[in-house]
């Protein structure tokens, strides 16, 4: 990036990861962002491939978001939350020069953007505040029953946008706050919540939260070999995993990795599921062969090949 690109507009840095999926569903966010947003540069960067820069802005999990103005960090958004970017970028980039619009260019603008911010995510609240400091009784009460529920959603909070919040009235015809909406549709406010938590249907309603254990399962099964280390193959962040890669890499047999330390639940969690507490850790076909050690010992007793080939 050119200081002189930098200094004129605002940059969202994308710090990804090619094996989260939720990265990609951004990186789709980020080209819609980029048509409405000309005036602001939008960049990729892996943040396994460089360890610097993720150290140095703290990047510990993907997606994050990095935003730059006058080459300095004015903002960041962590996690795949993509009303919060998009309200960031509405807010930060709107400096950046460009004609005024037609008003009923800018009302079909508004209803496009209204649009994306109800997919968003597959259930999405429009409150007053966001879920860690609700700014509203309505708010609070709607955050709680989802948490008693245990129920994934994303927020917005319609106190940052005044666009938004006079829009979303009467995009969905429903006048007041909170608003849940789920796979795009308005579900209601408040007392429609209450009233599923009384007839039990709550549970049905909304989408399935994905359980640590499944998230798991099918992490150690994504490859029929997977490893998971401190790094990556193309930079591990730990005497043990570059040894294991070495091997690996002389048995000729794909296979796949997961960084652990840019998951600190899957971290945690893949100790207590396997019941092994050290990593890196070594799957084939879904099953724990074991971690270093054991991967030395079957090199040096010519199984590697076959073990890893699923064939004992």
């Amino acid at each position: 990036l050119s200081c002189s690109v930098l200094f004129r507009s605002l940059t969202v840095v994308h710090f990804h990861a090619p094996w989260a999926p939720q990265c990609s569903q951004m990186n789709d966010v980020m080209a819609e962002l980029a048509k409405e947003h000309k005036h602001t540069m939008f960049v990729k960067l892996e943040a396994e491939a460089v360890p610097e820069v993720s150290e140095k802005y703290e990047i510990t999990s993907v997606p994050t978001f990095l935003l730059f103005k006058g080459g300095e960090k004015i903002d960041r958004v962590d996690g795949a939350h993509a009303p919060e970017l998009t309200n960031k970028v509405q807010r930060l980039g709107s400096g950046g020069g460009g004609a005024a619009r037609a008003g009923d260019v800018r009302k079909e603008d508004l209803n496009e953007r209204l649009k994306r911010l109800i997919n968003a995510a597959p259930c999405m609240l429009f409150m007053k505040g966001s879920p860690q400091e609700p700014r509203c009784g309505f708010s609070r009460q709607i955050v709680q029953i989802l948490k008693d529920h245990n129920v994934q959603y994303s927020s917005f909070d319609i106190l940052s946008d005044e666009e938004v919040r006079q829009g979303l009235k009467t995009y969905s015809n429903w006048p007041t706050y909170p608003q849940v909406y789920v796979s795009g549709e308005l579900l209601g406010g408040l007392d429609i919540i209450k009233e599923l938590v009384e007839s039990g249907e709550l549970e049905n309603t909304f989408p399935k939260t994905v359980s640590l254990e499944n998230r798991l399962k099918s992490l150690i099964n994504k490859s029929p070999v997977m490893l998971f280390m401190k790094g990556n193959k193309e930079a591990a962040k730990c005497g043990f995993s570059r040894q294991i890669l070495e091997i690996m890499n002389s048995a000729g047999v794909e296979y796949e990795t997961f960084d652990i330390l840019g998951d600190e639940e899957v971290r945690q969690g893949l100790k207590t599921y396997s019941n092994w507490p050290t990593f890196p850790q070594l799957y084939v076909k879904g099953e724990l062969i074991g971690g270093l050690d054991i991967v030395k010992e079957l090199k040096e007793n010519g199984e590697l090949a076959s073990v890893l080939k699923g064939e004992n």
